[in-house]
């Protein structure tokens, strides 16, 4: 015959099995939200670049010359996006030689190029975020 004592599982056993049963749900709920707030900031990335490139192919197709400094409020239904646009004109040259001369380079300056710099500015849970691009784009004048 059996004891009393003997039988079953002791009730510090059972706490002791609850208790790493809890800390690996803990763990397996928190390695979720790690998985989901990735997603997100990775599709926040995703739109931004997408704005930065629709902007950037407008500027590149647009006639005439770019705006020095604007600003541009995108509601891309997941918060406010800020798109700022600087355009800097370029101080490039050439190396040229001068046709049928022993030796003889100058430096012809290249004219109507601009840095175009766009910056994207956006909050995520709080914390301020940015990615920026920038290109050159020819104009003569």
């Amino acid at each position: 015959m059996r004891r009393a004592k003997d039988a079953g599982f002791a009730l510090y056993e059972v706490l002791l099995g609850l208790a790493i049963f809890a800390v690996g749900v803990i763990a397996l709920g928190r390695a979720v939200n790690n998985c989901v707030t990735a997603s997100g900031l990775s599709a926040d990335d995703a739109r931004v670049r997408q704005i930065l490139a629709n902007r950037m192919a407008e500027v590149q197709t647009t006639p005439g010359q770019p705006d020095l400094e604007k600003e541009i409020k995108i509601d891309t239904g997941h918060g406010i996006v800020r798109l700022l646009q600087k355009v800097q004109a370029e101080d490039l040259k050439e190396e040229s030689s001068i046709a049928g001369s022993t030796g003889g380079t100058f430096l012809t300056p290249i004219i109507g190029i601009n840095r175009v710099t766009l910056t994207a500015q956006w909050t995520r849970g709080g914390v301020r975020q940015s990615k920026q691009i920038a290109f050159y784009v020819y104009r003569p004048r």
